[in-house]
């Protein structure tokens, strides 16, 4: 769906996350291997949000196993960087993922 933002006002605009106010985020994919245990695996998760998710003021909602796969966008309102997309694939590279996986930016309210 998209978003025709003309003529309307900011207080508008800004409930509908349009112009100024769009949020762009980025998707991400990994894979660990079959063999990691669940006490590597919560490691490896609280790693991540430890070391470079937290300290970029990011969140990440997603799912997996060995298999992960989410979004990632800011944890306050605004949008996601190049440098952000850059820093999640290097530390999951650096941190033992395999098929690492980053989208491009893309409006997370009004994604086509």
């Amino acid at each position: 769906m998209k978003v025709d933002a003309k003529n309307r006002s900011q207080r508008l605009r800004k409930k509908l996350r349009v112009d100024e106010f769009k949020e762009l985020g980025f998707d991400v994919a990994w894979q660990l291997s079959a063999d990691i245990t669940s006490d590597e695996l919560d490691v490896f998760i609280d790693k991540f949000f430890s070391e470079v998710i937290q300290p970029n003021g990011l969140g990440f909602g997603g799912e997996g196993d060995t298999l992960w796969h989410g979004l990632i966008c800011t944890q306050k309102l605004g949008s996601c960087t190049d440098e952000h997309r850059v820093a999640v694939e290097k530390w999951l590279k650096d941190n033992g993922a395999t098929a690492v996986a980053v989208s491009e930016l893309y409006d997370v309210w009004w994604a086509e």
